[in-house]
């Protein structure tokens, strides 16, 4: 496989920036990572000082507290957030994710990727992200449903059609789309009220959704990963895949790969880890999750400890878990030849110098989770224009933008011989940076 040359500590990038909006980068901050990220590429590429001091804050930060009654008949006190990072290339998209460490510094990261992510795919939006402090796991579903209405309606002032679009991410699948959904258009004035649902994208079909959001990032990650692998002597055919999650999203995930080839040889999730040399009947594995709640007492595979689970033979490393998943001590022991974030952020910076520095090329979330992006556009539109779309105009259109954006990233790493990541960076800021330059500064 192509290797890339070791990208500079991404530390004391944009030091002078930080020292200006105030920030003193603290490691493990996902927000100082990816603004840090960002002010590298951004210097890489060559965009001007204004644009990397706007581009390093978020334009509008909103944290909500609202009390929900639970099934108890006592009121919890909950803590909300909607940060929206750019909308130069349009109105404001972004997930809503409700989980239980989130935190304004976290919805802050979550924002600028979700910019990078709609730069390098071309659609037509900006970045924003938001959600819940909360874990849906301890929820009721009339505890979730009460709270989702009551985050809804505390930042509804801030979400339109035309100005800031929500659409699900951890902790929020359709069901929840569902009701902020009917949030919005049970409080909306009545002449804006029908127009309120392209405010939500990820809804469920009845209710103009595509559906099947798993499958979308499935398709994605295939796709980048097969246009990856193409320089390489490995093919997605006969390569041996190991998992870090096996949620809706990871499951879908490793069903796509396994349809395309590849053979699913280790999944390791928060309490349990399997491996089978031979290969995981993903089907199975996938219905016994969905009866059980997770991957314990799989009985067609191995159940192991987690440093067993590194040890097992794979040459790519799928992550579909929480932020960080994979951190320093981790990524010390991994033996991929290929790391590839199907969640967001799943790579601490710490953990991604200690992969570059042992050859693994890691493929990231900016690419494969782009593939949200290009779904959620294709929803907004669909509303917009009142019409419907097949899975296979869906998965098509996809694969078609996933398959230009990873030239441009590929592109961009030849100019600036740089990872995957910081390329990736650089080919969205280099369109964020036209724009700028277009659209000039107010007044």
């Amino acid at each position: 496989m192509e290797r890339s040359s070791v990208t500079p500590s991404i530390r004391p990038a944009g030091t002078r920036i930080f020292e200006e909006i105030g920030v003193v980068p603290q490691p493990g901050n996902l927000f100082h990572e990816m603004a840090a990220r960002l002010l590298l590429a951004a210097e890489m590429v060559g965009l001007r000082h204004h644009q990397q001091l706007i581009l390093a804050q978020p334009k509008s930060e909103v944290m909500v507290q609202f009390p929900v009654q639970m099934d108890d008949g006592r009121h919890r006190l909950f803590k909300g957030y909607r940060v929206q990072h750019s909308n130069a290339l349009g109105p404001y998209l972004g997930g809503v994710r409700i989980a239980p460490r989130l935190s304004l510094d976290t919805v802050k990261g979550h924002a600028i990727l979700s910019t990078l992510r709609a730069s390098l795919v071309r659609v037509p939006f900006g970045g924003a992200f938001g959600g819940v402090k909360a874990c849906p796991r301890e929820l009721s579903e009339v505890e979730l449903m009460r709270m989702t209405r009551r985050y809804c309606s505390a930042i509804s002032h801030q979400i339109g059609p035309t100005y800031d679009v929500v659409g699900p991410d951890a902790g929020a699948d359709s069901r929840v789309m569902a009701w902020f959904f009917d949030t919005l258009a049970q409080t909306s004035p009545e002449p804006t009220r029908q127009d309120q649902g392209r405010s939500v994208v990820g809804k469920p079909k009845e209710l103009g959704g595509l559906g099947g959001r798993g499958r979308v990032l499935a398709t994605g990650v295939a796709t980048v990963l097969e246009s990856i692998l193409d320089d390489s002597m490995m093919e997605l055919e006969t390569a041996r895949i190991a998992m870090v999650g096996f949620g809706p999203a990871g499951s879908a995930v490793a069903k796509e790969l396994a349809a395309r080839g590849a053979r699913l040889t280790a999944v390791l999730c928060s309490s349990a880890a399997v491996v089978d040399a031979g290969g995981i009947d993903v089907i199975a594995l996938e219905q016994h999750r969905a009866e059980t709640g997770g991957i314990e007492d799989f009985r067609a595979a191995t159940a192991v400890l987690e440093r067993d689970f590194w040890e097992a033979p794979f040459d790519i490393l799928v992550l579909c878990a929480d932020d960080g998943a994979l951190d320093a001590n981790r990524a010390s022991l991994c033996r991929a030849r290929v790391v590839v974030e199907a969640g967001s952020a799943n790579v601490t910076a710490e953990a991604e110098e200690i992969l570059i520095r042992q050859g693994v090329e890691v493929v990231p979330d900016l690419m494969c989770g782009a593939a949200m992006e290009v779904a959620s556009a294709l929803e907004w539109r669909a509303a917009r224009q009142d019409i419907s779309m097949r899975r296979e105009e869906v998965d098509g259109h996809v694969e078609r933008r996933l398959t230009q954006a990873t030239r441009r990233v590929r592109a961009a790493r030849n100019r600036h011989e740089c990872d995957l990541r910081t390329a990736a960076y650089c080919a969205a800021l280099e369109r964020i940076g036209k724009i700028y330059e277009l659209r000039g500064v107010f007044p």
